[in-house]
């Protein structure tokens, strides 16, 4: 919460001088004039980032980046600097993420992998945001053709992609944003998605130094550094180390319980692609400043945004900076 500014007002009275008794009334010296009260208005705070709650002066636009969240695609590159980063299920009880850029851009950003149909029921809140990805299932095609976003995959965009040395593919394809939004001018600029931001904690939370979510195949833990301000990322038992060093993590993690379903779509292998549904409503875990917040979720239709509320109604504020949202089931889908 910002603090008030106090303005100091000052009013300023001249001294009345008694003349002698022989004195002429032309002798005295004129009464001095009130001076007028003087304040320096407040200057107006820059607006919020609606992603990040962090003051920015222009909005820029969207851009999604589906990411290798394995073993052997570690250690990503370009994470850090997104805005928002969802944690999603995958074939075979696996995850990916699909990190939001808008506030501030990586020079790199990796390993590109594949889309699924959930970036497509995630991706509308945004406008009509550029998507960055390496392909997609056949059957799929049609679907992204339609959704509402500029394409700006490898196949569309080849010349914004580049195979990094000392990896090996599918993990070493890499993209450059810079490159990647020349080619999606008109993608629309960062908006309200739902957040809602504040300096200091509500009431309410619950001390917590760690918190685990399991999926089918991926195991992580948020636990919270009172140096970095920051919740810490391991995933299945070892640090997320990011490519530009330190570790991977958010001022706020928000674990958001979800259906997970089957598709229609699946891999090569038959393995089914999860179909996980960020629309409607549920419940949920913020955790910020070392503290978990029991919450209900809401997001009445793609096009519009997820709010969070507490107990008693008001709006879950998160810390400044990245948000993770981790979309988990408690009875997440068999691969």
């Amino acid at each position: 919460m910002r603090a008030q500014r106090m303005i100091g007002v000052t009013l300023g009275l001249g001294a009345v001088l008694a003349g002698a008794a022989c004195s002429s009334d032309s002798d005295k010296p004129p009464l001095a004039q009130p001076q007028a009260a003087t304040a320096s208005p407040s200057p107006t705070p820059p607006p919020e980032h609606p992603f990040t709650g962090r003051p920015f002066n222009q909005a820029r636009p969207v851009l999604a980046v589906k990411i290798e969240n394995t073993s052997a695609g570690k250690p990503q590159m370009g994470v850090r600097s997104a805005d928002i980063v969802y944690v999603e299920q995958v074939e075979g009880g696996l995850t990916r993420l699909m990190a939001i850029f808008s506030s501030k851009l990586p020079a790199q950003v990796g390993p590109v992998r594949s889309a699924r149909i959930s970036d497509l029921h995630i991706l509308p809140q945004f406008g009509k945001p550029a998507l960055s990805y390496s392909g997609v299932q056949t059957k799929m095609i049609p679907y992204v053709q339609k959704a509402s976003l500029f394409d700006v995959s490898d196949s569309s965009t080849p010349g914004a992609y580049f195979r990094a040395q000392g990896r090996y593919a599918p993990y070493n394809l890499f993209a450059t944003p810079r490159k990647l939004l020349a080619k999606a001018s008109q993608a629309t600029k960062a908006d309200d998605v739902g957040f809602v931001f504040s300096d200091e904690p509500p009431a309410g939370g619950v001390p917590q130094k760690k918190v685990r979510v399991r999926y089918p195949a991926a195991n992580f833990e948020f636990a919270w550094s009172e140096t970095q301000k920051r919740w810490l990322v391991t995933q299945d038992g070892k640090k997320d180390m990011a490519a530009e060093g330190g570790q991977q993590g958010a001022p706020t993690i928000v674990v958001q319980w979800v259906k997970t379903e089957r598709s229609e779509f699946h891999d090569f292998t038959g393995s089914y692609t999860p179909l996980v549904h960020s629309v409607g409503k549920g419940t949920g875990v913020v955790l910020r400043d070392g503290m978990a917040y029991k919450v209900r979720w809401e997001r009445p239709s793609e096009e519009g945004g997820t709010t969070y509320t507490m107990a008693d109604g008001s709006p879950m504020p998160f810390a400044r900076g990245q948000v993770w949202v981790v979309l988990a089931s408690r009875k997440p889908i068999a691969p």
